[in-house]
């Protein structure tokens, strides 16, 4: 190659770079501009293409999406069924008036009739994990006659009322009041929970049990519901200890309570079964609400419970109506979804590549001092950092850089900064994410660690 050749080389790689660079600062001054910051910092990078388990910036950079989107992209970005399905429906059948049902619908329904377990058969079709929270509480006060609704300290269930109002993790502050009638109950945090047996493991039982006699003291004799997670993601990726969520059904059982379940970002196969409450046998949640996984990137969420409570709803006169209310368009990629979970058995594959992956963050521990605890199920798992090894201080700030850093290495990973706890890292992949590509991204992750850890003088703890 001649001198020339390199020579104009440099100057086009020069030209498409300012080119590139003037387009993004134009796309930031219109986004500073026209968009109102709604509490959540925007991510620097502009994506502008999202295929399979990659994102691709505006200057063509691949980025490994350990995130599924919003905890949403199930199957990936773009599944080509997925895509086929969005473009036959939305020339044929896309939206009607809420009273007229359709074909997908009906379908939809029917196939989480079969999936789930007994007698949890009648369903209707949202859009967003917040409304299906908002519809389950209401159809829980409908049906009981009460209305005290109980959730996790470390809940996040939506930020709409009711939702929000059951949501303790975040968005609390400076809202005004919430609806009456809401309850916290201590969330099953194994790594920083004070109850302890002698020995210093985790004593779950007894937590449990001061977390019942609080409630029962400040309940006004109206206890509706419970609506809890089977594993707290946003909380910090919370994972209770065998046995706990059958004791829990009990414990609502015995006060006349409806256990609801949300199934938000664990349902639909991520955590290695179909729904993550099927890992206790003999729990059945009361109402069952899905989401994000099960639109696969669509707005589609679902409200499933038993011909008894639906009844009972109806005796009380439930009304639930929203412009999209079982939406012909997004109920045909509900049930898309469904059958490819089921027919590529894609449970057993999160399972695998969840082990995999959990292996490789394991093995970051034991090599970096920082990573206080690993924990999830399939490919839900969490990182938590720690400022401190001897004390466990959150490392929040710390937990952040390796997120940034991270991003720049081409791995987009979520961190949660909630107080409390230290920054724990959200990692979910697509279930479709191969076995290069977890260990891709913890090459990435650990290339991450390293240099956050050097550039500080961290390296060792002692340091």
């Amino acid at each position: 190659m001649s001198t020339t050749t390199t020579a104009i080389e440099n100057v086009v790689t020069i030209r498409t770079t300012a080119t590139q660079s003037s387009a993004v600062d134009s796309f930031w001054a219109k986004a500073n501009r026209y968009l109102m910051y709604t509490g959540v910092p925007a991510s620097p990078v502009v994506i502008t293409k999202a295929q399979g388990t990659r994102l691709y910036d505006a200057s063509g950079r691949q980025i490994l999406d350990f995130t599924s989107g919003q905890m949403s992209s199930l199957l990936g970005h773009s599944h080509p069924e997925i895509v086929e399905t969005v473009s036959k429906q939305v020339g044929e059948l896309d939206h009607l008036l809420s009273n007229m049902i359709t074909e997908p619908v009906v379908e939809l329904a029917e196939s989480l009739a079969r999936v789930l377990p007994a007698p949890l058969e009648k369903s209707f079709f949202l859009n967003t994990g917040s409304e299906s929270i908002e519809a389950a509480i209401k159809m829980a006060k409908c049906h009981t006659g009460r209305f005290e609704i109980v959730a996790f300290s470390a809940s996040y269930h939506g930020l709409t009322s009711g939702s929000g109002s059951a949501t303790y993790s975040a968005g609390r502050k400076n809202g005004g009041p919430t609806m009456p009638g809401q309850l916290a109950f201590p969330a099953p945090y194994a790594y920083r929970s004070p109850f302890k047996t002698a020995d210093g493991h985790y004593d779950w039982e007894t937590e449990l049990e001061f977390g019942w006699s609080m409630i029962d003291r400040q309940s006004v004799g109206s206890l509706a519901a419970f609506v809890m997670e089977p594993i707290l993601s946003t909380g910090g990726v919370l994972v209770p200890p065998k046995g706990y969520l059958s004791r829990m059904a009990r414990e609502c059982k015995k006060r006349g309570m409806l256990l609801i379940m949300d199934e938000a970002q664990t349902g639909v196969g991520r955590t290695g079964q179909m729904f993550a409450f099927e890992n206790e046998e003999g729990v059945v949640p009361d109402i069952l609400s899905l989401s994000k996984t099960l639109g696969c990137g669509l707005p589609l969420a679902s409200v499933t419970t038993t011909a008894e409570i639906e009844q009972g709803c109806r005796e009380s006169r439930f009304l639930w109506l929203t412009t999209h209310l079982n939406d012909p368009l997004t109920a045909a990629v509900g049930a898309k979804v469904l059958e490819i979970i089921e027919r590529d058995t894609y449970c057993q594959k999160a399972k695998d590549r969840g082990d995999q992956l959990r292996a490789g963050l394991q093995k970051l521990q034991e090599k970096y001092w920082c990573i206080g605890d690993v924990r999830g199920r399939g490919l839900l798992q969490g990182i938590e950092i720690i400022a401190d090894k001897t004390t466990r201080e959150p490392g929040s700030d710390l937990g952040q850089a390796v997120s940034e850093v991270a991003m720049r290495n081409g791995l987009s990973c979520n961190i949660v900064n909630l107080p409390g706890m230290g920054g724990v890292f959200r990692l979910a992949p697509p279930v479709t994410v191969t076995a290069d590509e977890i260990e891709e991204g913890l090459q990435i992750l650990n290339k991450s660690f390293q240099e956050v850890l050097q550039s500080r003088g961290l390296m060792t703890e002692a340091q």
